[in-house]
């Protein structure tokens, strides 16, 4: 029988059935995707979409929202449990991302030119956090060489955040690649910003958040922890929670949560209302109810023991794959993980992270090409890719899957060293045409056919 779509929009219908099959039959490695329950997703999918409700719970500017409060008091009591807050601490659902959520912090606890101090965008941090940059290529080239732990800023403002608020961003070590504390201490102590900020996309270790706290506690600013990556982890147990140390923490929902689409923001029940008026009406008109009813049943999830063997798992496929990756002789930045994702080095390589992410797109094997600390090449055309496990364990793969997806990646580079010396796109032609990665292709079709996911 024809689903409705079927029947009323074939077109629509054939795309999504392609791409259905794409994700089926291609290893998803990108950190930031995963793969959702069909509860979820049937929440996602329910007549809370048709429904308005502005406002907060009990407070609506519209009428017939009864069951929209009760789906949302709901939400925000799975949130308190799956993240044991503190009593007097709460949650907003309602903003539509992770970046309007960071921006509903900033709107809430800052006024406009405030200086923000985050972790630089290169080395690891996030767009959100008060991105610029120089596009000159010597100027860019000066600032990676001077060696200094502190960034400015550039000429040009990418984001919202750099637009309004004054940010300064601190660098890793050059040494490490990790958190140098006491530098970030000085660097604070020296701008005095009002809100420190940690997390981001491409900081593979742990984050103390007891040190970052204690920094943010001399300079009398709030300290904002951005788990949108490791989320899940912390739910599940697997990670350390800066609950009840940072001021605020916000995240995405749709990562190593696998909750659907959206955002949460915990804090203090004080910051907490101070965070609900930036939601509405500073940024958003309503929320999208339906997002909040899959974000509602994956916290049901996340409290289950199944999450938490799942969180454990994925920081245990993530050693497998970084361990696996140095055997075959691949550099990766901080020389290893502790959470859900890998950041490989590629600078010594043949190919670099954008043209090799292409390459192995093409032989069955999605991930991102990304930053790294301490290199001078541009985000759009970077040195290092970016490759995390959340998605291949929700399909249930572990040590042996991972041991050939390592070996895939190097077959592909060794491939792929032939072109390097082409343009994008005439790389791109001969990887299309390559019989070999093909082949590899075929090879990642046939494993994931044997980890289909519902």
């Amino acid at each position: 029988m024809k689903s409705a779509l079927q029947k009323t929009d074939p077109a629509v219908y054939k795309i999504i059935q392609k791409e259905e099959k794409r994700q089926q039959e291609t290893l998803s490695m990108i950190p930031s995707e995963n793969w959702f329950s069909p509860s979820v997703r049937e929440a996602v999918g329910s007549v809370f979409s048709h429904k308005y409700a502005e406002g907060n719970i009990g407070k609506r500017y519209y009428e017939g929202c009864v069951h929209v409060d009760e789906l949302e008091t709901l939400a925000i009591e799975r949130a308190k449990k799956v993240f044991s807050l503190p009593k007097n601490w709460t949650a907003n659902v309602q903003a539509l991302s992770g970046s309007n959520a960071n921006l509903a912090v900033y709107l809430a606890l800052l006024q406009p030119g405030d200086t923000i101090l985050a972790m630089y965008l290169p080395d690891g941090g996030h767009l959100s956090h008060g991105w610029s940059f120089e596009p000159d290529v010597e100027k860019r080239d000066k600032e990676v060489q001077s060696g200094s732990l502190v960034y400015e800023g550039g000429s040009r403002k990418i984001n919202i955040s750099a637009m309004l608020y004054n940010p300064i961003q601190y660098k890793t070590s050059k040494k490490t690649h990790q958190f140098d504390y006491k530098a970030i201490a000085e660097i604070a102590e020296k701008y005095q910003p009002k809100l420190i900020i940690t997390g981001g996309t491409a900081y593979p270790r742990i984050i103390n958040h007891k040190k970052i706290k204690a920094i943010a506690k001399k300079i009398h600013a709030y300290y904002l922890a951005d788990i949108a990556h490791e989320a899940g982890l912390i739910a599940g147990g697997a990670f350390p929670s800066p609950v009840g140390i940072a001021d605020v923490v916000t995240m995405t929902t749709h990562k190593t949560l696998k909750s659907g689409r959206g955002a949460i923001i915990l804090a203090h029940e004080d910051i907490i209302h101070k965070i609900n008026l930036a939601i509405l009406p500073g940024l958003q008109g309503g929320p999208h109810n339906h997002n909040i009813a899959g974000i509602c049943v994956g916290l049901g999830e996340a409290l289950s023991p199944a999450f938490k063997k799942y969180a454990a798992q994925i920081i245990k496929n993530t050693g497998d794959l970084a361990l696996e990756l140095q055997k075959q002789s691949f550099k990766l930045v901080t020389n290893g993980t502790d959470k859900h994702f890998v950041l490989m080095n590629l600078s010594e390589e043949p190919i670099l992270g954008r043209p090799f992410a292409r390459v192995l797109a093409l032989a069955g094997i999605t991930a991102n090409y990304s930053t790294m600390p301490w290199d001078s090449r541009p985000p759009r055309n970077p040195s290092a890719l970016r490759l995390g496990t959340p998605w291949l364990t929700t399909r249930g793969m572990k040590k042996n899957e991972i041991k050939k997806i390592a070996k895939w990646i190097r077959e592909a580079m060794t491939i792929a060293s032939q072109w390097a010396d082409m343009s994008f796109e005439g790389m791109e032609e001969e990887a299309k045409q390559s019989k070999d990665i093909k082949r590899i292709s075929q090879e990642v079709k046939d494993l994931c056919k044997k980890f289909l996911v519902a």
